[in-house]
């Protein structure tokens, strides 16, 4: 199984362009460290912390539709349930599983999946 790095996506509404254009389709790829940090640094950010999600969304969502680019104004202009769509499919893609092991049950001696708490495990 490939890593995957880009996700497709059917926003629930939809980017309507300035020529009445409806775009739906779109791909989002994972965000890197350079995403999450750069912005930080925006004026825009630092005056309104609200800003940061319109940026990340603007690096992360490669393409949308027919349009030649993703920027900030599209991510403005964009539905707030379409908004709403992508803050989720963010966080669902750049969020790491819990690691686990598998381990023999001492009661039913079943084999099962223990997720590692790296907090209590002291790491």
């Amino acid at each position: 199984m490939a890593f995957q790095t880009e996700y497709n996506f059917v926003l629930p509404r939809g980017y309507l362009d300035r020529e009445g254009v409806l775009h739906k389709e779109g791909v989002m790829r994972l965000a890197n460290a350079g995403d999450e940090i750069l912005p930080l640094k925006d004026p825009r950010v630092q005056q309104n912390p609200g800003y940061l999600t319109v940026i990340l969304l603007a690096r992360v969502i490669t393409k949308l539709g027919s349009l030649p680019a993703v920027d900030t104004r599209v991510v403005e202009n964009l539905f707030t349930m379409d908004l709403a769509y992508l803050q989720d499919l963010y966080q669902r893609i750049n969020t790491m599983e819990s690691p686990s092991y598998r381990a023999v049950c001492p009661h039913c001696h079943q084999e099962i999946e223990v997720p590692i708490n790296f907090m209590e495990a002291g790491l």
